[in-house]
């Protein structure tokens, strides 16, 4: 099977990255957004100033928010829809979308009300067919602009992993495959949750010490939180971990770590999501995953004292301090 047409769901920033990739490799793309007025907007201005500026959108690409127009004939879909958004939209796309057809997911973060990772909701609404998650250190600036990236594609189906991997890889966007497909999801939603907790250490002024101690027990609490749901713990080590992790906690483009940053500095939580087109999938994701983890008992001291900083009006300095003054214990239980 060869992958032509190509239709992108979602016209944010990873959307419209992923369709000037494609169609630099010469793949036929549509680029579907719900609302018309935004589509409307992208055709005028040839570029996504809310989401992606200074990226030209090639005029070979299809914009349209026309649902039927998007998947008519299409060969792969791909899914860039905010996991807050994700499942309203796929009820508008399922009465078109042919049984069997296959989808990919570049969605990184899980559906707060059923904890559901975002192939779950997908094969919820759309039916059994195969289903792909791509993820890794990709920050959709970098990827649109060409620089070099690596990535992983994972699944349970492993001919669909190799057709995206295959379709997808280049010279400057490397795909690598993996069976794992709960560990790959669940870690591009989780280093969202510590990349919120990065930003608040540069907001306090805190230093390289502090945030490398961060990512390393963070990345403890992605591991543990993952094997309980079925992760590899290898998994973690990789791009779709570690990788992704580094890449959301340092990088000026991301939108968690900034988010983060503004909590650390004083500003309050509702003047941010009111500034900002931007969704930082951080914040939902640390209410679920923390709600998740309590009731299974798995231990997340950081997601945990995250919440309370979010959601219970615990200062960060504050939250600092708890988890600086926790009772000693062996790195390695």
């Amino acid at each position: 099977m060869t992958l032509d047409q190509i239709t992108i769901l979602g016209a944010g920033g990873m959307g419209t990255a992923m369709g000037v990739l494609l169609d630099r490799s010469g793949h036929r793309v549509r680029l579907w957004a719900r609302r018309p007025e935004f589509v409307e907007e992208l055709q005028a201005v040839g570029q996504n100033e809310r989401y992606l500026p200074g990226i030209p959108i090639p005029h070979s690409i299809l914009l349209t928010s026309d649902i039927v127009e998007a998947i008519d004939g299409t060969d792969l879909l791909i899914a860039a829809i905010p996991s807050a958004y994700l499942r309203g939209s796929l009820r508008l796309a399922a009465s078109v979308v042919p049984p069997g057809l296959p989808v990919v997911s570049v969605i990184k973060g899980i559906e707060q009300q059923t904890f559901a990772r975002p192939s779950q909701v997908i094969r919820e609404e759309l039916g059994e067919r195969p289903i792909s998650v791509l993820s890794g250190p990709s920050h959709a600036e970098e990827i649109a602009r060409g620089l070099p990236t690596s990535v992983v594609v994972a699944g349970t189906d492993g001919p669909l992993n190799r057709l995206v991997r295959d379709t997808f890889n280049t010279d400057r966007f490397r795909v690598y495959s993996n069976s794992d497909a709960i560990g790959v999801e669940l870690g591009g939603a989780l280093k969202n949750v510590i990349g919120v907790a990065a930003g608040i250490c540069d907001g306090l002024g805190f230093g390289d010490n502090a945030k490398a101690g961060l990512l390393t027990r963070g990345l403890a609490e992605m591991t543990r939180f993952g094997s309980a749901m079925g992760a590899r713990p290898a998994t973690f080590l990789g791009l779709a971990g570690v990788g992704d992790l580094i890449t959301t906690c340092y990088s000026p483009f991301g939108r968690n770590r900034a988010f983060g940053e503004r909590i650390g500095r004083g500003e309050s939580f509702a003047a941010i999501l009111a500034s900002s087109p931007k969704v930082a999938e951080g914040v939902p994701t640390c209410q679920g995953v923390s709600e998740l983890a309590h009731q299974r008992n798995i231990e997340m001291p950081i997601t945990t004292a995250l919440r309370q900083v979010l959601f219970d009006g615990k200062s960060p300095s504050e939250a600092v301090s708890d988890l600086m003054d926790r009772e000693t214990k062996d790195e390695w239980p």
